[in-house]
């Protein structure tokens, strides 16, 4: 029990001591090293939001369905803050807070903690690696955040998610999209498909281009990539325009590539999913719903 409450006051970096990082085991230690009395109920108007908080978009029909819950049961799980010169900074909970304001409450249960601000970014960008669907340029955001947060490289962050280290540099490379381009994958309007397949291109104005005409059109991530395949459109790295011509199943092996996050090869009716660990592993088999004994 000492252990634990030591070890709440650390960085993620040792936090962690296991390969991957796991938010839910950081919030298990501290509900389970807290005593009744250190649960409170605090006003949730004096509650603000995480300022390094990397998620910006939230299902509003998921909140409502939590909200609902909250009207019928109350909060189960308290939300975890640090006291502030003006009421309290949201640790983690964001979601429970936000359906409790719509279920009506004034109060929510919460354990409170003194965390440093580099401790609070830190547990914010990992709570959300592992709640509810980031879009892509904030789960890139969270990657870019944790990258920088604890010095590693994009290497050692793929083996602390258990996933491939193409896959963390794809979203990585959203990053590099124009402005008006990010905004529309958080707005939902590109999916991330569409803006991997932007991010390849190295000429910014084309890529607003193609981002309005997938508005505009409903063009899909093979139009786009048709599309791209212009001689006068700009790749960052040129198509080797044998390879892919010869190969029939190019595109299929894109989408699974894109779907499982990892490298996928097609071909002398075989396929080959690669990965780089057993978590890498692990992670493709629950995508794939399969369950060892």
């Amino acid at each position: 029990m000492d252990q634990k409450k030591k070890a709440l006051g650390r960085g993620l970096e040792q936090l962690f001591d296991s390969e991957v990082l796991d938010f839910n085991s950081f919030e298990s230690n501290i509900l389970e090293s807290a005593d009744e009395s250190d649960i409170k109920e605090i006003p949730l108007s004096e509650i603000r939001s995480n300022p390094y908080q990397p998620r910006k978009t939230f299902n509003d029909e998921a909140l409502k369905e939590l909200a609902e819950s909250i009207k019928n049961y109350g909060v189960f799980q308290p939300i975890i803050v640090k006291k502030s010169i003006k009421g309290y900074d949201l640790i983690a909970g964001e979601r429970r807070v936000r359906a409790s304001k719509l279920a009506g409450l004034q109060k929510i249960p919460a354990i409170i903690k003194d965390f440093s601000d580099e401790l609070m970014r830190e547990i914010a960008l990992l709570e959300n690696l592992q709640r509810e669907n980031l879009t892509a340029i904030e789960l890139a955001w969270a990657y870019k955040g944790i990258i920088d947060s604890l010095h590693i490289t994009q290497d050692e962050l793929a083996n602390k998610l258990g996933k491939s280290r193409s896959s963390i540099t794809n979203i990585l490379g959203l990053l590099n999209l124009p402005a008006s381009v990010q905004n529309m994958v958080l707005d939902g309007k590109l999916t991330m498909g569409h803006a991997r397949e932007l991010s390849k291109l190295d000429d910014s104005e084309k890529i607003k281009e193609y981002a309005k005409r997938i508005v505009d059109e409903n063009l899909s991530v093979r139009d786009i990539e048709n599309l791209s395949k212009a001689p006068e459109v700009k790749r960052k790295n040129p198509l080797n325009r044998v390879n892919n011509e010869n190969n029939e199943y190019h595109y299929l092996e894109k989408e699974l590539t894109e779907k499982l996050g990892t490298k996928v090869k097609i071909g002398s009716k075989k396929m080959e999913i690669s990965f780089s660990n057993s978590n890498d592993l692990a992670r493709l088999l629950d995508i794939m719903n399969i369950k060892l004994n």
